[in-house]
């Protein structure tokens, strides 16, 4: 049996993993872009903007005046005819925030034959095309911990070089961080981490009132464990490895364990009115686009509360 890798040997290699992950990223990123602008081009574009209140000219409603705030915001002239303060609110049809989050952690490099992508691939092709369709809706789009919001029309370069330029570690799940009220965010990974992490990390995008959506992104063999015999399976991220004599017999316990996760990010979720919804990368790119544009629009009709399905189209 052989040794196990000291600290060092396993530094050395993890840094050779990322070194060859991003140059793959890095020639494979101009086919992305353009992969992402073609499919964004199949999907209806625009989403538009929210009526909320705010600076704007149209009138939009009369609301309760709340005690605390500079007097000069009452209506007088309404509210001479009741017995309460009014402030008249006019309609703002300033964009909001989207903010998307693809995992580019070593997980997401995986790809079996079935699949048309790697997870990491079809991530950003989706991740870019969003962001493509968000923007010329007039939206300003933003990704955590690495690019700020902007509404530029050269959105999917910016992106691109934000990515390739990144240095930081590639977590498994967003950088902590508060998104504002009328925030959507957008979350596409394998969410393979730990329950107590994804908990985490809903409680801390939800805490001041942001929507958003969640999407698993897995592998067809992820999917369906496909496997026979003396398999060994090794953890990308850590380098760890399990050998399974006759992996055929595991199947049964793999597809329950992962029903049983996708249940309790189902639950976690719904709780918050957020949308969870699973695809697999042996399926259509604009077929995913096309299911979180209509969630969107559907978000901004119901005002504010996601659809909660299943499964992507």
């Amino acid at each position: 049996m052989a040794a196990a890798p000291d600290h060092a040997t396993q530094e050395i290699l993890a840094v050779r993993r990322a070194d060859g992950e991003s140059r793959s990223l890095a020639a494979s990123l101009p086919r992305l872009v353009l992969e992402a602008r073609r499919i964004s081009a199949t999907v209806i574009h625009g989403l538009h903007g929210r009526r909320r209140a705010g600076h704007g000219e149209s009138f939009w409603q009369y609301r309760r005046f709340v005690s605390g705030e500079p007097s000069q915001n009452v209506d007088w002239r309404r509210s001479a005819r009741d017995d309460h303060l009014y402030v008249r609110e006019q309609e703002w049809e300033a964009a909001h925030t989207i903010w998307l989050w693809p995992d580019r952690s070593l997980s997401m490099a995986f790809a079996s034959k079935g699949a048309r992508d790697s997870k990491l691939e079809r991530a950003l092709i989706v991740t870019f095309a969003l962001a493509e369709l968000l923007v010329s809706g007039g939206e300003r789009v933003g990704i955590p911990g690495l690019m700020n919001p902007t509404s530029s029309r050269n959105v999917i370069d910016k992106m691109a070089q934000a990515m390739l330029h990144d240095a930081t570690h590639r977590d498994s799940l967003p950088p902590a961080f508060v998104p504002s009220a009328l925030s959507e965010v957008v979350v596409l990974g394998d969410f393979w981490s730990p329950m107590s992490e994804i908990r985490t990390m809903l409680a801390a995008l939800s805490s001041a009132g942001a929507h958003g959506t969640l999407v698993q992104i897995v592998d067809p063999a992820e999917e369906t464990f496909p496997y026979s015999g003396r398999v060994e399976f090794v953890e990308p991220e850590s380098g760890n490895t399990i050998t399974a004599g006759r992996a055929q017999t595991w199947a049964e316990d793999y597809v329950a364990r992962v029903a049983a996760h996708r249940d309790e990010i189902r639950s976690e979720t719904a709780k918050l009115g957020w949308l969870f919804s699973t695809h697999t990368t042996d399926r259509s790119a604009a077929e995913l686009l096309l299911f979180l544009h209509a969630g969107m629009a559907v978000n901004r009709a119901a005002g504010g509360s996601m659809v909660k399905v299943g499964r992507s189209a």
